[in-house]
C-alpha cells in the first residue's frame, strides 16, 4: 500500500467513527427529551389556558347583556393595569412611614397619595384606606366602637339591611345584641320616633345607618339626636352609596352627624373590590388600631394602587357620573311604573340613589323573575322587602336593580325607557327571551366603553399578557 492511500484510509476510518460517534449522540439526545417530554406531559384538567377561555366566554358574556347587580361596577383599564403589578407580591404592615418590613419606600408613597385623595373627596378629618372590602371595613369600625356585648340598634335584612350589621356576620362575630330600627315600609324610611322610645328603654351602644337597599338619604340628623341623649356612636355603612357621596349627590354622614363612615369602593365608587373608614379626629387612633392589627395584615397592595387611580376619576368625572346615575335610576323607575309595575318608594319619587326596587309577587317572585331576566340578558337579583320574613329568602318578593354599571357605559334617560320596556316585557311574557335578548345585545353594541375616565376603551376586553 503506497503511503499516499493509507493516509486517506486512515482519514475515512476517523471520519466513519466520528460520524458513528455522532449518531449516537443524537439517539440519545432524542431519547432523553422523549423522556423529559414526556416527564412534564401537562393532564388536561391542568391546562391553564382553560381557565382563560372560561374568563373569556364570561367576558363575552357580560359584553352582551345588560349589568344591573347593585352592588357592582366597572373599572377603568388604568384602575386594572395595577392589579397585574409586582405590588401584588408585597407585604406592608403598619402606617406609612411605620412599616414592619423593609422595602416599603414607593408603597408608601401610593398609599400617601390614596390617604391624600380620600381626605379631599370626603373633606374628612381622618380616614384609613387599608381595609379589603366592606364587611372588613364594618368589623374594624364594630371593634373600635364597641365591646362584646353591647347593644346595637341596625335595619333588619328585610328592610335593607347588610348581613354584616346581624348577629349571623360581624355583628354578631364580635359578640354584639343587635336590635332593629322600627320601619316605616311605606315611607321605605326608619320609624324616628319609634326608634327614640325603643333606644331609651335599651341603651344602645351604637347605631348602625346605611343598608344594602337604599333608595333614599337616611334619617342621620335624627339618629345623632338620639344617640346623644343615650351615649352612644352613630356608624353608617355608605357601601352602596360612596360615589354618590363623593359626587356630591347623596347625603354626607359625617356631616350630619355620623361618628363613623364605612364604604365598599367597587359600586357607586370607581375602584377595585375594597373600602374605607373615615372618621372623626378623636376616635381615628381607635380605628387604626382596629384595622391594624386588629384585623387587617396586609392590605393588597395592588389594589390599594387601584384604589388611587379610581379616587382619581371620581375627583375629575364623580360629580356629572354621580348626577346621570340618580337621572338614570329615577327614569327606569318611572317608566317600569308606567308600563303596571309594582315599583317601591312612589310616594317619594321611587329613588334618590342608583338603586330601583319592584316587587314581583304578581310575576312568580324574585327568584323566578330574576332567572327569567338572566335568560334575556338582563343581570339584577332577588331581594327582601320589608314585608318579607327571613324564610322567604330563597323567592322574595323582589327584584332590585342598579344603574351604575350602565351609566358608566355612558347610557342615559333614553337607554332606560328602552330596558324598562325589556324588562317588562320578559315579566309578563310579551316577549320572548329570543327576542330580548336580541335588543340586548343591540343596545349594548352601542354602549360598550369605559367612559367618566382618562380615556374612553372597549370595556370587557380581557387583556393578554402571556
Amino acid at each position: 500500500m503506497k503511503k499516499g492511500e493509507m493516509v486517506h484510509d486512515v482519514t475515512s476510518c476517523s471520519f466513519f467513527a466520528l460520524y458513528s460517534w455522532l449518531q449516537i449522540l443524537v439517539v440519545k439526545r432524542e431519547a432523553t427529551v422523549h423522556k423529559i417530554k414526556k416527564a412534564f406531559v401537562i393532564p388536561v384538567s391542568m391546562n391553564y389556558e382553560k381557565i382563560y377561555e372560561v374568563i373569556k366566554e364570561h367576558h363575552r358574556f357580560y359584553a352582551d347583556s345588560l349589568p344591573m347587580i347593585a352592588s357592582e361596577n366597572i373599572t377603568s383599564k388604568f384602575v386594572r393595569r395595577c392589579y397585574v403589578s409586582d405590588l401584588g407580591h408585597r407585604y406592608a404592615e403598619g402606617k406609612v412611614g411605620e412599616r414592619y418590613y423593609q422595602g416599603c419606600t414607593f408603597i408608601d408613597e401610593i398609599e400617601e397619595i390614596a390617604l391624600n385623595l380620600t381626605e379631599e373627596l370626603f373633606n374628612a378629618d381622618h380616614v384609613n384606606v387599608q381595609p379589603i372590602s366592606g364587611v372588613v371595613a364594618n368589623t374594624a369600625a364594630f371593634f373600635a366602637l364597641t365591646n362584646p356585648g353591647d347593644r346595637v340598634m341596625a335595619i333588619s335584612v328585610p328592610c335593607g339591611g347588610h348581613i354584616s350589621h346581624d348577629t349571623v356576620s360581624s355583628a354578631g362575630l364580635r359578640g354584639l345584641e343587635v336590635s332593629y330600627y322600627p320601619f316605616d315600609s311605606q315611607e321605605f324610611d326608619i320609624d324616628i320616633d319609634a326608634t327614640r322610645k325603643m333606644a331609651l328603654n335599651e341603651k344602645p351602644r351604637l347605631f348602625i345607618l346605611g343598608s344594602s337597599l337604599i333608595l333614599f338619604p337616611q334619617p342621620v340628623k335624627e339618629i345623632r339626636d338620639i344617640a346623644e341623649e343615650v351615649g352612644a356612636r352613630v356608624m353608617y355603612d355608605a357601601s352602596h352609596v360612596l360615589g354618590l357621596i363623593a359626587g356630591k349627590r347623596f347625603q354626607d354622614p359625617i356631616k350630619e352627624g355620623a361618628d363613623v363612615m364605612t364604604g365598599s369602593t367597587h359600586k357607586t365608587f370607581f375602584g377595585p373590590q375594597r373600602a374605607i373608614i373615615v372618621s372623626r379626629k378623636e376616635i381615628a387612633d381607635r380605628i387604626d388600631r382596629a384595622v391594624f392589627p386588629g384585623i387587617i395584615s396586609n392590605h393588597h397592595l395592588n389594589t390599594l394602587a387601584g384604589y388611587a387611580i379610581a379616587a382619581m376619576e371620581m375627583k375629575l368625572f364623580g360629580e356629572s357620573y354621580a348626577d346621570q346615575v340618580i337621572r338614570n335610576a329615577k327614569r327606569l323607575a318611572e317608566r317600569m311604573h308606567e308600563l303596571g309595575m309594582s315599583v317601591v318608594g312612589e310616594n317619594r319619587g321611587f329613588t334618590e340613589s342608583h338603586q330601583v326596587v319592584a316587587d314581583v309577587r304578581n310575576y312568580g317572585g324574585g327568584s323566578a323573575v330574576a332567572e327569567k331576566l338572566e335568560r334575556a340578558g338582563i343581570i339584577l337579583n332577588k331581594n327582601l322587602l320589608p314585608w318579607d320574613s327571613l324564610k322567604d329568602t330563597e323567592n322574595p318578593s323582589g327584584i332590585r336593580l342598579g344603574v351604575q354599571e350602565l351609566t358608566r357605559l355612558g347610557m342615559k334617560e333614553g337607554e332606560m325607557d328602552e330596558i324598562a320596556g325589556i324588562i317588562h316585557g320578559v315579566v309578563s311574557g310579551s316577549l320572548t327571551y329570543s327576542k330580548a335578548r336580541e335588543r340586548v345585545k343591540e343596545l349594548r353594541n352601542e354602549f360598550n366603553t369605559v367612559k367618566f375616565t382618562f380615556q374612553e376603551h372597549p370595556a370587557y376586553e380581557f387583556y393578554d399578557l402571556c
